[in-house]
């Protein structure tokens, strides 16, 4: 079975960076559309970065700039690096895998497989 596992969370400044990591078992990253999203207390799932399964990144306008995916297929692990953080980027941090319809688009309801979330917590 898929299972997707976010690690690299954590509590910084504004200004600040993280490394977010998602290790996959059961499903190949460099084989298909693979996602990044957060989910802030009170707030819908929103979608912040996906990549396509021959690399090329698209970004949410939110963290165009400041984010970057990328992924690395020999450790079979998708990484989402965080730049110049907000207090407003707040949130649990999903990855998501497993595309049901196409075309993609940056939206929960196309993906199938998520992890349980690493939380990133920015303070000013």
């Amino acid at each position: 079975r898929v299972q997707l596992v976010e690690s690299g969370g954590g509590s910084v400044q504004a200004g600040g960076s993280l490394r977010l990591s998602c290790t996959a078992s059961g499903y190949t990253v460099s084989s298909g559309v693979m996602a990044w999203f957060r989910q802030a207390p009170g707030k819908e799932r929103e979608g912040v970065a996906m990549i396509t399964s021959d690399g090329r990144p698209s970004y949410a306008d939110s963290a165009q700039g400041r984010f970057t995916i990328s992924r690395d297929n020999a450790k079979n692990t998708l990484y989402l690096q965080l730049n110049s953080l907000k207090p407003e980027d707040t949130a649990m941090y999903y990855c998501a895998a497993g595309v049901r319809m196409w075309p993609v688009r940056l939206s929960p309801r196309y993906f199938d497989y998520w992890g349980q979330g690493t939380q990133v917590t920015v303070s000013s």
